[in-house]
């Protein structure tokens, strides 16, 4: 079928796990067993590639996938004429210089004239030219945390999460010079057939994004704070407001950001709120 689209996937990591876990949520059904390096869903117009994160990139800009789910690190370092359709708020990380633990670090001049060893030479680059330091960048593909201790440079620069793994090797961060997330991205020459699938997709994903960031809140107020708590709760459109059994009292149903309820609870209970409730939103349609 014409409108069928093609999206390559890591095949395997937290990445490839978040990518197929929105995939789902997205009510996709697909089998994706053990090794299997191709698969298709059962009920949506849509195929898995499930390839090397770095060489998605690559295969969406060729055309042999029309999207594509990668880390903006490998997006950026690939540099392929790719559209960027959506930034989907997991797998994030950043991209940071370290030196050894025991080296005094007084700044980014530190490294002028100095040996940095990177999987990401084009972003170290880019970042090395902005901030007009010279250094000498040795592009490796693995392991990049025991080149100080070997000699081959006297920094790195990698990808780092929680920074556990610079600590273990005796180095620490002390430049982040590119934040990075997982993001869709898509052929440049996509049918009109394929791009109404997109489009499709694009809507689930949103819906799904929507419901991460929101929370369903249930509560019971005093009338005569009715218009305190509404204040704090405005929910999507307004509030719904149902009387309770017990006169002078109502039960209010609102749609809030997760952060600004944690911010508000305290002058919400101030305000007669009482056996609030937080409930999860599975998908959210705006």
């Amino acid at each position: 079928m014409e409108n069928i689209i093609r999206i390559a996937v890591q095949k395997s990591g937290r990445l490839s796990d978040d990518s197929l876990k929105l995939i789902k949520e997205c009510g996709i059904k697909f089998h994706n067993g053990t090794g299997k390096l191709k698969s298709s869903s059962t009920n949506f117009p849509i195929e898995f590639l499930f390839l090397r994160d770095d060489d998605i990139p690559g295969y969406v800009a060729d055309g042999i996938a029309d999207l594509g789910i990668v880390g903006e690190n490998e997006l950026v370092e690939k540099d392929k004429n790719v559209n960027v359709l959506k930034k989907l708020g997991f797998s994030k990380c950043r991209l940071s210089l370290a030196i050894p633990k025991g080296e005094e670090y007084s700044g980014i001049n530190y490294f002028e004239g100095k040996n940095i060893a990177t999987s990401y030479p084009k972003i170290l680059e880019n970042y090395l030219k902005k901030v007009n330091i010279n250094a000498d960048i040795h592009e490796i593909s693995g392991s990049v945390e025991i080149a100080p201790s070997i000699g081959l440079a006297e920094g790195i620069c990698d990808i780092v999460s929680s920074g556990s793994t610079l600590m273990m090797n005796g180095l620490k961060e002390v430049e982040e010079i590119f934040q990075s997330e997982a993001v869709l991205i898509s052929n440049k020459d996509i049918t009109t057939e394929k791009q109404a699938t997109v489009e499709k997709l694009l809507f689930r994903m949103g819906a799904v994004q929507e419901g991460k960031k929101n929370k369903y809140v249930l509560l019971n107020a005093p009338n005569d704070s009715l218009d305190k708590i509404l204040s704090l709760i405005p929910g999507m459109r307004s509030p719904t407001i149902l009387p309770l059994a017990e006169a002078g009292w109502s039960s209010v149903h609102s749609v809030i950001s997760e952060d600004q309820f944690w911010e508000n609870i305290e002058e919400l209970r101030n305000a007669g709120a009482q056996g609030i409730l937080v409930v999860p939103i599975e998908k959210m349609l705006i």
